[in-house]
This record gives structure tokens, C-alpha cells and sequence, in this order.
């Protein structure tokens, strides 16, 4: 027989059904920001930006039999002044493909210019997003402001039908003449409304996890259109991040096309540089006297 759930076992389950959920919309948005044209058919680019997000790293060669693949990777010994690996291992952990490569017929992909994942980062956003959840869950909840009262238990079955009436919204609620109304204690759990302030934050802490990715966002929470100035240092951030993993993929890129003969290009995806189109300031100027809309 199956223990029966408590209330602790299910808050549990829900905190981490919450992170998870988290954890795959960021990581969806994470590896999907990319877009690689001219690959030969037999490299998949989902597999490839998956092992940049998870490892850090992808390599890039030519299998004799299936073609130009784009694998998992690990390091051996052995590494030049700069600390680039010499010997490569290729290999995938659905079929126990195993290929031992080295620097002059192998590229490397790394994730970023530091050559780090982003799952942890990711996870990282996420711990932060689903616990302003959670927080957001309970004041919420809290609103519902029960009310605590005391009282013997002859008089609990009439109260309980006092209440029953004032939950259908009766006009007139009329009371036993033997409720002792000296003989009850009524305490009210108001709880302060904090929902508001609370899913600010935790809309700009998204905005934190987009800029990371280097996905365009107004990282502003306030009613004013936002001027020039205010729209272009917040996407400052979103420019940087996005420059270490674009640039990253097109060095491989142009390496990988020396070595294979290929024509292969990686860009950022149209549908997030519409979003950047979306995001241009406004003109602070253009509504206003003596602006630049009144010339």
C-alpha cells in the first residue's frame, strides 16, 4: 500500500516541478539561438548545440563511412602554448562510436570564448525564477486571510452553518439565541499583499537570464516609454553576452570550412534579431516641442 501524500511531500514536488520547468524553457531558448546554414546533411545542428550547452565543447571531422559529423569530445594529453588540446577523442554514448583525432584533421567548437557549458548558468536562473515562484504561490494563497476561531465544539456546528450562509452571500445571517457570543475567539491571519513586487523581480531577473543569453529584453520595469539612452545601455549587456558564443561558433566555422572544404555560416537566428528590431528606442524627441519630429 502507497504512503499517502502530505502537504510537505507535495510543496516538494511542486518546487521541483517548478525548476524544471525553468530549466527547459531557458535551456530551449539557449539552444535554439543559433542558426547554422550550409551543413552537410549528416551533422545534426541540434546535437551540436545541445554538447555546447551541456560540455562546452563539440568537435567537427570526417568519418570515412558516414561522413562530416559533429560529435561529443574529450581531451587527452597534450596541449600547445595556448593551451589548445592536441589529441581529441570523438564519441558518442547511444552506439559506442569512438574516434581518436588530433588537431590536423579535427576542429574543436567551443560554447564561448572562456570554453565553459551554460547548463549551470541556466540551472543557476532558474533556482533564483522558481523560488520567487514559490514565494509568489504563498502570499498569494495567503490572501485567502482565513479566520481562526475558537470555540466549544456545541457551538462549532452552528458556526459552521453561519458560515456556510455568509459564504453564499445571504443579506441576513440569523443567529442561535444560544450562541454564546462573549464565549468566542476570533483571530484574523491577514497576510500583506506582496504578489506585485514580487513578480517584478522576478521579471527582471528573466530579464537577467535573457541578457546572459543574449537575448534582446528591456530590462526596465517602469510605465514611461523608454528613452534612447536607458534602452541602448541595457542592450549593451545583451550585445556582449551574445558576442562571446556568436563569435566562438564562426572562428570554428572558419576553421572548419579551411580544413573540409565547406561553406558552412552560423548567424544569429532571424526570428530573435526581429525581436531586436522590436526593442530599438524610441526617438525621445519625436513627440515632444522642439524635437527632432519638429524641425
Amino acid at each position: 500500500m502507497s504512503k499517502r501524500k502530505t502537504f510537505f511531500d507535495e510543496s516538494l514536488e511542486l518546487n521541483k516541478l517548478t525548476y524544471m520547468q525553468y530549466v527547459r524553457r531557458l535551456t530551449e531558448l539557449s539552444t535554439s539561438m543559433f542558426e547554422w546554414k550550409n551543413v552537410p546533411e549528416s551533422v545534426d545542428t541540434r546535437y551540436l548545440e545541445m554538447q555546447l550547452f551541456y560540455n562546452g565543447s563539440a568537435i567537427y571531422f570526417n568519418d570515412d563511412v558516414m561522413g562530416d559529423l559533429c560529435l561529443s569530445c574529450s581531451f587527452r594529453r597534450g596541449f600547445d602554448v595556448y593551451g589548445n588540446p592536441k589529441e581529441r577523442r570523438a564519441y558518442s554514448r547511444y552506439n559506442n562510436y569512438y574516434r581518436a583525432l588530433n588537431k590536423e584533421n579535427s576542429v574543436i567548437i567551443w560554447n564561448n570564448y572562456i570554453r565553459t557549458n551554460s547548463v549551470l548558468d541556466v540551472k543557476m536562473f532558474a533556482q533564483r525564477l522558481y523560488n520567487l515562484d514559490r514565494i509568489i504561490d504563498i502570499n498569494a494563497n495567503a490572501q485567502k486571510t482565513p479566520v481562526l476561531i475558537q470555540a466549544s465544539e456545541k457551538q462549532r456546528l452552528v458556526l459552521l452553518n453561519l458560515y456556510k450562509e455568509f459564504d453564499g452571500n445571504a443579506p441576513v445571517i440569523f443567529g442561535d439565541k444560544n450562541l454564546d457570543i462573549n464565549g468566542l475567539k476570533v483571530l484574523l491571519t491577514n497576510a500583506p499583499y506582496n504578489c506585485d513586487k514580487l513578480y517584478q523581480l522576478k521579471t527582471q531577473i528573466w530579464n537577467e537570464a535573457l541578457t546572459y543569453l543574449g537575448i534582446s529584453n528591456v530590462n526596465i520595469q517602469k510605465k514611461e516609454r523608454l528613452i534612447t539612452d536607458e534602452v541602448t545601455r541595457n542592450q549593451g549587456g545583451t550585445v556582449a553576452s551574445r558576442y562571446s558564443r556568436l563569435e566562438a561558433r564562426r572562428l570554428a566555422a572558419e576553421k572548419i570550412n579551411n580544413m573540409f572544404g565547406t561553406n558552412i555560416e552560423v548567424n544569429y537566428r532571424e526570428d530573435f534579431q526581429q525581436i531586436d528590431e522590436h526593442n530599438e528606442p524610441e526617438d525621445p524627441g519625436a513627440d515632444t516641442i522642439g524635437g527632432a519630429g519638429n524641425e
